[in-house]
This record gives structure tokens, C-alpha cells and sequence, in this order.
């Protein structure tokens, strides 16, 4: 009978701490995808037009220029905070 491999129920360690550091690191590329779009927004001409994509969908649809780099510093913004939990959880499993 073939060998089924390490499960999460079986108490071993090492899946967490492989998942945590995957979503840490894509986490990172997300920011940095993420300060790139709004680098790119705020250093757009005031008369230049912004499409915003239709999601699950090769549809763009205008978009208004001021609203898309709120969300997308919103965004950068709630990406940083998730990626800095998840650094502090990190260190309070350290100390203990």
C-alpha cells in the first residue's frame, strides 16, 4: 500500500510553518505589485483615462483616476498590516 505522506492531523509541524511562509511571500510580491500600480497611478497626467478590469473577465470599463488610487493605497495599505501580523506572530512564536 503506497505511502499516503505527512497530513496536518498528524501533528507535524513542518505544513504550517511551509503554508505561513508561502502566503508571507506572496503576500510580498502582492505589496510590491501593489506600490507599483499606485506609483503608476499618482504619477498619471490629471487628463489621462484609467480602466479597471472586470474580474474573472477580459472587460475593462473607465474608471475614475482619484477613486482608483484611493482603493489601490487602501489596498496597499491592508496588505502591509496583514503582512506585518503576520511578521509579529512570527516573532511571539520565536520567544516562546
Amino acid at each position: 500500500m503506497p505511502s499516503r505522506g505527512a497530513r496536518p492531523e498528524d501533528g507535524s509541524g513542518l505544513v504550517p510553518t511551509d503554508n505561513s511562509t508561502q502566503h508571507k511571500e506572496d503576500l510580498s510580491n502582492k505589496i510590491k505589485e501593489q506600490k507599483i500600480v499606485v506609483d503608476e497611478l499618482s504619477n498619471l497626467k490629471k487628463n489621462r483615462k484609467v480602466y479597471r478590469q472586470q474580474q474573472n473577465s477580459d472587460i475593462f470599463f473607465l474608471a475614475d483616476r482619484t477613486e482608483m488610487l484611493s482603493e489601490s493605497k487602501n489596498t496597499l495599505d491592508e496588505l502591509r498590516k496583514e503582512y506585518q501580523e503576520i511578521e509579529n506572530s512570527e516573532k511571539t512564536k520565536i520567544k516562546k
